[in-house]
C-alpha cells in the first residue's frame, strides 16, 4: 500500500488515528537515534530514512537518481513494518536484533529479509527499533552497502 503524499508528516495524517499514534512513535524513536547525516524523506511510497547524494552521490543501485536507503516505516493493509536494509546486509547485525528482541516484546518477531512486521500496535518494541536505528553510521553504512554490491558481481 504505497502513499502519494509528499512528505512525512503528510503521511502520517492520511493515517487512522490507531496507526498514527504508532508510527509517530516509531518516527521519535527513529530520529532520535539515527546517527547524523541520514535524511528522513519519502521513498517507495513510505517514509523513509536514506544517506542523500550530497553525502553519496552514486546513489541506489537499482535507480541512480534515488538517494541510498538504510530504513523504511510504513503502515500496510494488515500490519505496520520497519524495513531495515541492514539486518538484511549484516548478519551479525540480525543475529543481534533476534536476540534482543524477546528482552523487549512477548510476542514472536515476524521478520524477512529486511522487514520486521508488527500485528499488533501494541506489541512493539519501540526502544528496540531506537536501538536498531543507532546501529549504523552513515559511513559504516556505504561501506557495507559498497561491499554487498561488490560481491553481487
Amino acid at each position: 500500500m504505497q502513499s502519494k503524499t509528499e512528505t512525512p508528516d503528510q503521511y502520517v495524517e492520511q493515517l487512522p488515528p490507531d496507526r498514527k499514534l504508532s508510527i509517530n512513535k516509531l518516527r521519535k524513536e527513529i530520529l532520535s537515534n539515527l546517527p547524523g547525516g541520514f535524511h528522513e524523506t519519502m521513498g517507495y511510497g513510505m517514509i523513509g530514512y536514506v544517506v542523500p547524494h550530497s553525502l553519496y552521490p552514486k546513489g541506489y543501485h537499482v535507480n541512480p537518481k534515488l538517494p541510498l536507503p538504510i530504513m523504511n516505516l510504513a503502515s500496510q493493509k494488515k500490519h505496520i513494518a520497519v524495513y531495515h536494509m541492514g539486518i538484511y546486509s549484516i548478519p551479525s547485525l540480525m543475529d543481534w536484533f533476534e536476540k534482543e528482541y524477546p528482552n523487549h516484546c512477548d510476542a514472536k518477531p515476524d521478520i524477512g529479509k529486511s522487514c520486521i512486521r508488527f500485528n499488533n500496535p501494541e506489541q512493539i518494541p519501540y526502544k528496540l527499533i531506537g536501538e536498531l536505528s543507532s546501529k549504523l553510521s552513515v559511513k559504516e553504512w556505504i561501506k557495507t552497502y559498497e561491499a554487498v554490491l561488490n560481491r553481487r558481481k
